[in-house]
């Protein structure tokens, strides 16, 4: 069954089969309703982006991160880092910068 690529709002969405494999971190991540209440997962695990994201800012390198959860690759791992990355960029705000004058 398809699911939804997970982008943000202004971009396309694209479609994945779940269990295909990505590494684009825009193919790697999916949301669908069924699979853990919705919330962005990578491809064909149930594996959330936030517990990734926790294992890594608790200090986890990729390679610990696969090794605890075998469905993922270390290329899934950076593709996660890569969409929040690209999240955070979009969602922070940025100061004015200051005209000299």
């Amino acid at each position: 069954m398809p699911a939804r690529c997970y982008r943000r709002a202004g971009r396309a969405l694209g479609v994945v089969r779940c269990g295909e494999p990505a590494m684009d971190r825009h193919r790697a991540i999916v949301r669908d309703p069924r699979i853990c209440g919705g919330e962005p997962v990578v491809a064909g695990t149930r594996v959330t982006v936030r517990t990734i994201l926790a294992s890594l800012a608790e200090g986890a390198t990729p390679a610990q991160i696969v090794a605890e959860f075998p469905t993922l690759s270390e290329a899934n791992v950076w593709a996660v880092i890569r969409f929040a990355a690209a999240s955070a960029e979009e969602d922070i705000p940025l100061a004015a910068i200051p005209v000299a004058g």
